[in-house]
């Protein structure tokens, strides 16, 4: 966004303009010629649009969304989900400020940089339309600030930006901006807990490897792994998977490294139900651990097999009808001319390759799931939902 667009977005009249037209297609807006600034207000109407699910305090104070701040945002459930409090906090990467507006609600004071002066100024004027008055927005660059910094904080907080100057994606964190590897010892020097959110796509093991006596914890949403939090503040390692809306699984790192007792043999007639473990808990590699009480499992990647119906498990529950020993030349002719709906766990065959070799069309027909157990590949007829 440039300062103009901000100037722009700041005037009563545009603000009035946006609220008029606020439940319209914004390509109708864009074209309407009786609209003052009608680019800037149909692109404010799109992405407050877009931010009443995932941004809804947001959208209730109108606030301005730049679109590129607004795509790399958290989403208002995820920021609420991280496990900080105290009396302050130094945040080194604002952003669109949707984490430190939730921090703003268990902190006496928070300290929030960026480095862009006109999304400093987007963020402060947004804070100011959701009454916030306990953030200072400090427009520097994270290691400016670090290295020149006195004041102690309960709470360091870090969201890298994992994107290069020319927008490529990053995942490494000597690749990420700040980078954190580097400014962990400065970090010590000002604060006594430190916080990061890493990539969804962020190994588990790596973060453990490179943080020592670190907590991790993977978040996710609706299906959707969101993001993976690293906390170091003296306790014991754990590592944990949380469902956002569903529940929090965790274990003591000592207790998740050892290994799983596996049954001997996979007994598929005795299994009535099939458990789908939530991407949480294969992202944190737990889903062993947490479905030991109620199913068999042979992999973290895999499925559970449970002869009972489970309670409380993070994931879904699918009633089995049948399980049988895959052939692709039998399951091609029993699914000959049928929609086939298919859920793949530690099996040699991808999606694409499995539909391709059995001539498979996609469809509601059947559903069913495949795995590997034991060496030997399965197939489990799941019953249609009524």
């Amino acid at each position: 966004m440039t300062r103009e667009e901000f100037d722009i977005l700041c005037r009563e009249d545009v603000r009035a303009e946006i609220e008029r037209n606020i439940d319209r297609d914004p390509l109708q807006i864009a074209l309407d010629r009786r609209v003052p600034f009608a680019r800037e207000v149909a692109t404010q109407v799109k992405y407050l649009q877009r931010a009443k699910t995932k941004l809804p305090s947001l959208y209730a104070a109108r606030a301005i969304i730049p679109p590129r701040a607004f795509e790399q945002s958290s989403s208002e459930q995820t920021a609420a989900s991280k496990h900080i409090e105290g009396e302050s906090l130094l945040d080194l990467t604002c952003g669109l400020g949707v984490d430190v507006a939730a921090f703003a609600r268990r902190f006496k004071r928070v300290v929030t940089l960026e480095r862009d002066e006109v999304l400093a100024d987007v963020v402060r004027e947004n804070f100011r339309r959701q009454g916030i008055d306990n953030v200072e927005v400090i427009t520097t660059s994270a290691e400016d600030y670090v290295a020149s910094a006195h004041e102690h904080f309960d709470w360091v907080f870090a969201d890298p930006d994992r994107r290069t100057a020319s927008g490529r994606r990053v995942v490494r964190l000597e690749d990420c901006s700040p980078n954190i590897l580097a400014l962990m010892p400065d970090l010590w020097r000002i604060g006594y807990n430190v916080a990061m959110k890493l990539s969804p796509l962020f190994d588990v093991d790596e973060a453990l490897r490179l943080f020592e006596n670190c907590s991790v914890e993977v978040v996710s949403l609706c299906g959707e792994c969101k993001e993976v939090m690293v906390y170091i503040d003296g306790r014991p390692s754990q590592i944990a998977a949380e469902v956002l809306g569903r529940g929090r699984y965790v274990i003591s790192r000592e207790k998740a490294e050892r290994a799983c007792e596996m049954p001997e043999i996979f007994m598929g007639y005795e299994y009535k139900y099939l458990i789908i473990p939530d991407v949480a808990l294969q992202k944190a590699r737990l889903t062993m651990h947490a479905l030991a009480p109620c199913a068999d499992v042979w992999s973290n990647n895999s499925f559970g097999f449970a002869r009972q119906m489970p309670a409380d498990v993070l994931g879904r529950v699918e009633e089995i009808d049948r399980i049988g020993l895959f052939s692709p030349k039998d399951f091609k002719s029993k699914m000959k001319g049928l929609g086939v709906d298919i859920m793949l766990r530690d099996f040699p065959m991808d999606i694409d390759t499995l539909r391709k070799r059995c001539s498979l069309r996609c469809g509601a027909d059947c559903r069913v799931a495949l795995t590997r157990v034991r060496g030997k590949d399965y197939v489990i007829y799941l019953k249609n939902k009524a």
